[in-house]
């Protein structure tokens, strides 16, 4: 049992099932099954952003654009259907996400090729991607009355009792499980983090994996820029305006380090869940918007502070292991 309770996933599943237990004292429809997937079906959109931004927190970055990317995908996806309403769903959300991986590479190839620190790259794409939307919409909004149905339907179409979207963020946590533990790209996103000097002993371009990873999120942000602008049928500058925040901050939570190199994508699936829970509970059980961001916050310190430990814990026994040798 205590072996099983180290494992960060299923602490973060007992942390959930509590934490759903504890609101269903207060308001028992919330664990409702049909509530219940309303919850994930919200969630979605958060978790597959949370699966690009692993990706490149894996390996020693971070980007901070990636709502603005959602935001800049999602308005051109919307400009384009309500100029040629008659265009294919596919090749609109493909438009999506090739600009998506654009925006993505663009971070990448900073990062790469001039070696600046993410940081201040993503910080910096963040407000020209904002910036970029208000000069080809001169601050103007896209209603639900300028987007065809086809365009707004896609996300809210069931299938098998379960939304469009839900079943599609299902499908990014498969390719991206399969990605990270079955692809040669997936093991150098770990390798990077982890080490990044042996890493290009063994013969990994550091450069080339990172500009990789942000792709990835990247095109994953450009898929929830259609999914957002579609679900909620309204484009606009400030769309998903701090959103970068609740990103970082599932990952954080589902125990993805920002030094690199741990975490898991079952990770990155519940710290989503996680704060997508809390999101949605909260107002339910009358707390305030401002008590919301605090609890928030202090979920966030938590976690960052639970996951410092753990590492610490880990170079305690590499240095216990090699004194011995010494000895």
């Amino acid at each position: 049992m205590k072996t099983l309770f180290k494992n960060r996933e299923m602490l973060l599943v007992v942390a959930i099932v509590a934490l759903v237990a504890l609101i269903a004292i207060r308001f028992p429809p919330f664990v409702a099954p049909r509530n219940l997937a309303n919850v994930y079906n919200d969630t979605s959109i958060l978790i597959i952003l949370a699966l690009g931004q692993m990706a490149v927190i894996l390996t020693r970055c971070i980007d901070l654009s990636m709502a603005a990317n959602l935001a800049l995908s999602g308005m051109v996806a919307a400009m384009i259907n309500a100029a040629m309403p008659g265009l294919p769903i596919p090749l609109v959300i493909l438009i999506a996400m090739v600009l998506g991986a654009v925006l993505g590479s663009l971070n990448g190839l900073l990062v790469w090729k001039l070696d600046i620190p993410p940081i201040v790259v993503t910080l910096g794409t963040l407000t020209i991607y904002r910036g970029l939307i208000f000069v080809l919409t001169n601050g103007a909004w896209i209603n639900a009355h300028q987007m065809s149905e086809a365009f707004k339907a896609l996300p809210r179409t069931p299938l098998l009792g379960f939304p469009v979207l839900s079943w599609l963020s299902l499908v990014m946590i498969g390719i991206m499980f399969l990605v990270m533990s079955r692809t040669p790209l997936g093991r150098a996103f770990f390798a990077v983090g982890g080490n990044p000097h042996a890493a290009v002993y063994a013969g990994i371009d550091v450069g080339r994996t990172r500009f990789f990873a942000y792709c990835l999120s990247g095109t994953l942000a450009g898929l929830a820029g259609y999914l957002w602008v579609s679900r909620y049928a309204v484009a606009y500058v400030d769309i998903a305006a701090g959103f970068e925040l609740d990103i970082i901050a599932a990952c954080v939570i589902g125990g993805i380090s920002i030094a690199g190199g741990i975490g898991s994508v079952g990770g990155a699936v519940l710290g989503a869940l996680f704060l997508g829970i809390i999101k949605n509970a909260l107002p339910v059980v009358d707390i305030s918007p401002f008590a919301q961001m605090a609890i928030s916050g202090t979920v966030i310190i938590i976690a960052v502070a639970v996951n410092a430990r753990a590492e610490r814990r880990k170079g305690r026994v590499i240095l216990k292991k090699a004194e011995a040798v010494h000895v």
